[in-house]
């Protein structure tokens, strides 16, 4: 099993029935590092330093966290721009990511069919969240999959966990 840091960011985890599934999944499970953003972090005063040392332990990575406003959590958008370093993309420096299994679980309150081109919001998901998936695609990370749960605050007991369990097999592979 692959050592895997979780970097979750929810500003409002209390009420998150779907994501606080994954989240015992996660800490009830040795090769799971799971850092909550918003815990670690309240004042949003990031230890960059801190941070991109404990990357380079790590042989897979999972970025889990709701759509706010049409895109990342705040904290999580910070958390990028002051850890993901650019002297990582020269020759002699090493690359975390490179490499990297990347899995990005999103979920969202919004149905399937209004985050399309022709839906309510007019873009999709991925779009929403390119700032992600473009950093993690200059620093050659291996993005493996992007799950996205749809309705989330919507979600009996019964389908979040076949949601955890189809995102779990995915891990599993």
């Amino acid at each position: 099993m692959k050592k895997t840091l979780v970097v979750f960011a929810h500003p409002y985890l209390e009420h998150s029935n779907s994501n606080v599934e994954l989240i015992n999944f996660y800490v009830r499970h040795q090769h799971y590092t799971l850092r909550d953003l918003y815990e670690e972090y309240p004042d949003f005063h990031i230890a960059a330093f801190r941070e991109r040392k404990r990357l380079k332990n790590y042989e897979r990575f999972v970025f889990q966290f709701p759509l706010i406003w049409f895109g990342m959590p705040p904290l999580l958008r910070l958390w990028i721009d002051e850890v993901f370093d650019r002297d990582w993309l020269k020759e002699d420096e090493h690359n975390p990511l490179e490499g990297k299994e990347v899995y990005i679980l999103v979920t969202t309150g919004g149905k399937e069919r209004s985050f399309s081109k022709t839906g309510t919001y007019q873009y999709t998901i991925d779009e929403l969240i390119s700032g992600l998936i473009v950093s993690l695609k200059v620093f050659k990370a291996d993005i493996k999959h992007l799950k996205i749960v749809y309705e989330a605050n919507k979600l009996s007991k019964k389908e979040i966990i076949l949601h955890k369990k189809e995102f779990t097999e995915l891990l599993n592979q």
